[in-house]
Parts: structure tokens; sequence; C-alpha cells
């Protein structure tokens, strides 16, 4: 099973928000019906970019690096270069 880093944003909110998770899709959803406490009042998320890693210890040490970056500008470059390799 592949798990993916993905990150949204939200245009009323102005923020992104990084995660993983293993149906990048189904979670796309569950944040845009509100059923993530955190995300419930940035509806509605756009997926700006997302990466698959073979196992889920690799996503989660991808998005504790990304969430660690703590720059917009950062973040912004990163969803630049994972587009770019699609």
């Amino acid at each position: 099973m592949e798990f993916f880093v993905y990150i949204i944003y939200s245009s009323s909110l102005d923020k992104y928000y990084v995660g993983q998770t293993n149906n990048v899709n189904n979670r796309l959803i569950r944040h845009n019906k509100g059923l993530e406490k955190y995300t419930r009042k940035g509806t509605p998320w756009i997926l700006k970019a997302f990466k698959g890693f073979p196992t889920r210890k690799q996503a989660m040490y991808e998005e504790r690096r990304i969430k660690n970056f703590k720059s917009r500008k950062r973040i912004e470059l990163w969803i630049e270069v994972v587009g770019a390799e699609k």
C-alpha cells in the first residue's frame, strides 16, 4: 500500500494544511465535509500537491519535515517541485 503526503489550500482562510494518508481523494472529501476538526472552518479545501511514499513511516517523516518549514514560501516551493515531478 502506498502512502501520500498532501497539501491542501483554503482561500477563505488563506492557509495551507499538510497531512498524510493512504487515500488522498477520500481524505479531501473528509476535509470538505467538515469531518476533520482542524480544517472544518476552511472549506472548501483545494488539493495543491501530493507525493507518494512506499511506507507510512516515510510519509509521516516528510509530513513532519514540511510542517517544520514554518515558511509559506518553502511550502509553495515544495508544491512547485512536486507538481513538476508529475
